[in-house]
């Protein structure tokens, strides 16, 4: 699909939400529009699937029978149903029944079934807990069927329901059915529901051109990044995953087969159902990724407390968008807790070297992480003084980005990217300032594709650039109270011209003599006239 295809389909899909959401705010109707397009892809991905299963089989219907052929065949093939089901959970890793398909429930709003919101409700609640073999409860917890914003009496909310699902089958029918372009849609979507939502927004999403940075970098060679990709990342961590495209924009680097199982974890539990909808919708199976609902700083997923080193999570690579300076209840316990005794508590005032820490724990030996924070990370004292001189010391910052201002829709202030690892080469740590390198946008800054290439690029083969890119030795660190400000290494100030003063002063006089010539002539007029000098 074409970039003008693709934007031509998001806007379809965005004006049809702007057209119907009516009392219903922007972040209410995104998880209707986005659940629907998710059962959307489910369904047609399987129907092609069990067509080709089928075989001839497969019922050849007249275009006037609106049933979906799969229905047909259900019924006709009874005995069959349990065997040919086991086998596309072998296959696809999950099963609709034929009432669920999208095409089913299309037919009934299109018909105006009394029945649709009744059948909707059974649809998810047979996906959540039967299309899959691990269950995926609480997958659309988030949107009430019942909810008065849709009408205030059932019929009211069917009928809603009927002339949303009906526009929506509509609009995306011109387009294409390919996986990959719905699932491009749904990113589109996510983007523009994060514009509309504007500060909100940060808990669920990161912009692409940041995201596409991370994900380039951590997929690099840790140890060597000039000679290219890693051919394979078995382990891939979020810990604040919001909607996943941080996740998926690794895999999408990495190619379909380059990763071996995903994790993420996210504490809202409307953003951890987008995450889990997002995982599936970009094809990926549900045994290649495990998404928890919790809290990261107080740890409360059992995978990643194993205290066992040998058992513990090691990942090749851990990517991070947490939210910026979020306060937090840092205790004792907190600071006997494994991920934070050898480097201290992060300050309840800002919990970024939390959750810094919190990743850093679980990257393996020849991983990489990278992870946005805010600036005062760079250069904040007190306790967060002595967590970041200790990382130094120990050699696990390796890079150190300062991004432009304003490209998140949760902030406008200038963020910055910290990429570590817990063995690299280099002694010393490269600095590079891109926050001079953007195109000014209506509401937020955007990066372009050169201004990404030129940040990865100057990271993969550690170049220096004056008034951008510097490899500073950790003695000049160490004389600077391990302050990391990027304005002390790497300056885009430019020097004033030198000023040579003789020349100045040759001009001044030359000047000053042809005023004193010029004068005395103007004064001889003014005599020949009668007149008194000036």
């Amino acid at each position: 699909m074409t970039k003008d295809q693709l934007s031509q389909l998001g806007k379809t899909l965005w004006a049809i939400a702007d057209d119907l959401r009516g009392a219903m705010n922007a972040d209410d109707f995104r998880d209707y529009m986005l659940s629907f397009l998710f059962l959307r892809y489910l369904s047609d991905n399987f129907e092609a699937a069990a067509k080709k299963e089928l075989g001839a089989d497969y019922p050849q219907l007249d275009e006037k029978d609106r049933r979906p052929p799969l229905a047909v065949w259900y019924a006709d093939n009874a005995g069959d149903v349990p065997a040919f089901e086991r086998q596309m959970r072998r296959k696809m890793h999950y099963v609709i029944h034929p009432d669920y398909l999208w095409s089913s429930i299309y037919e009934r709003a299109r018909t105006q079934d009394a029945e649709l919101l009744q059948t909707l409700e059974s649809g998810f609640n047979y996906i959540e807990n039967q299309s899959f073999a691990s269950t995926f409860q609480g997958l659309f917890s988030e949107i009430n069927l019942n909810s008065e914003k849709l009408g205030r009496t059932p019929k009211a909310r069917n009928d809603k329901l009927c002339i949303i699902i009906t526009k929506i089958a509509e609009g995306i029918a011109q387009f294409s059915t390919d996986s990959d372009i719905l699932g491009d849609a749904y990113e589109y979507l996510i983007g523009q529901f994060a514009a509309g939502s504007g500060k909100k927004a940060g808990e669920f999403y990161t912009p692409q051109s940041v995201s596409t940075i991370l994900s380039r970098i951590v997929t690099l060679d840790s140890q060597d990044p000039a000679t290219g990709k890693k051919k394979k990342l078995n382990n891939v961590l979020d810990f604040a995953c919001g909607s996943g495209s941080l996740l998926l924009n690794v895999r999408n680097q990495m190619g379909p087969h380059g990763v071996g199982k995903i994790y993420g974890q996210e504490k809202n539990i409307t953003t951890y159902n987008l995450a889990r909808m997002n995982m599936l919708l970009h094809g990926v199976k549900d045994s290649e990724f495990e998404i928890h609902h919790g809290d990261s700083l107080t740890n409360d997923w059992e995978l990643l407390n194993e205290m066992n080193p040998a058992k513990k999570l090691q990942c090749d690579a851990v990517v991070a968008n947490p939210p910026f300076s979020y306060r937090w209840q840092p205790n004792e316990a907190l600071g006997e807790d494994f991920r934070f005794k050898n480097h201290g508590l992060a300050p309840k005032s800002a919990a970024d070297f939390a959750f810094l820490l919190h990743g850093f724990h679980f990257l393996g030996d020849e991983g990489t992480m990278a992870i946005i924070l805010p600036h005062g990370v760079l250069f904040r004292g007190g306790v967060e003084s002595r967590i970041r001189t200790k990382l130094l010391k120990d050699g696990h910052i390796d890079t150190v980005i300062g991004l432009p201002s304003n490209l998140f829709f949760s902030t406008g202030i200038p963020v910055c990217i910290l990429v570590l690892k817990k063995c690299k080469k280099p002694d010393d740590v490269l600095f590079i300032n891109a926050s001079e390198y953007f195109e000014k946008g209506k509401r937020q800054n955007l990066l372009l594709p050169e201004h990404i290439e030129k940040i990865v690029d100057t990271y993969q083969y550690r170049k220096e650039e004056e008034r951008y890119a510097r490899r500073v030795e950790i003695e000049e660190i160490e004389k600077n109270d391990y302050n990391l400000n990027l304005s002390r290494y790497v300056s885009t100030a430019e020097a004033e011209p030198e000023i040579d003063l003789a020349s100045v002063h040759a001009r001044l006089s030359e000047v000053e003599k042809r005023i004193t010539e010029a004068s005395a002539k103007h004064n001889q007029y003014l005599k020949e006239l009668g007149l008194p000098p000036v």
